[in-house]
C-alpha cells in the first residue's frame, strides 16, 4: 500500500530517525541528532564543534552504516552542523547593526 501511494521513501526517512542510535551507534547518537531529511540529504546537528569535525570525518562510514539499516538511495549526503548560537533577535522586525553589544563602553 505505500509503495502504491508513492509514500515508501518518507517512509525509509522516517526510518532513520527512529532508529538512528541503531544506525550509527550509542556513542555517535548521544551527541549528534538527525535534524531533517530533504532530496536525500541528512542534516546532522552535533552537540559540540569537536563532534561535529568528528562526524564530518566518519561520514563515509556512517552513510554505510545507514544506508546497511535503511536501504540504499534514502540518504546520499550528510550534513554536519555544529551547535547553535545563542540568537539575539527578538520579534518579527529587526534592525542591522551590532545589537546588544553596540551599547556597552
Amino acid at each position: 500500500m505505500a509503495a502504491d501511494r508513492g509514500w515508501a521513501e518518507r517512509l525509509a526517512g522516517g526510518q532513520v530517525f527512529a532508529r538512528w542510535p541503531k544506525l550509527v551507534g550509542e556513542d555517535v547518537a548521544e551527541h549528534a541528532q538527525p535534524v531533517a531529511l530533504s532530496d536525500g540529504e541528512l542534516t546532522v546537528q552535533a552537540d559540540s564543534t569537536a563532534w561535529a569535525t568528528q562526524l564530518r570525518l566518519l561520514q563515509r562510514d556512517l552513510l554505510k552504516r545507514i544506508a546497511a539499516g535503511v536501504g540504499n538511495g534514502v540518504v546520499q549526503k550528510l550534513k554536519v552542523q555544529g551547535p547553535a548560537a545563542p540568537s539575539w533577535r527578538y520579534g518579527p522586525r529587526h534592525v542591522p547593526g551590532r545589537g546588544p553589544r553596540d551599547t556597552y563602553g
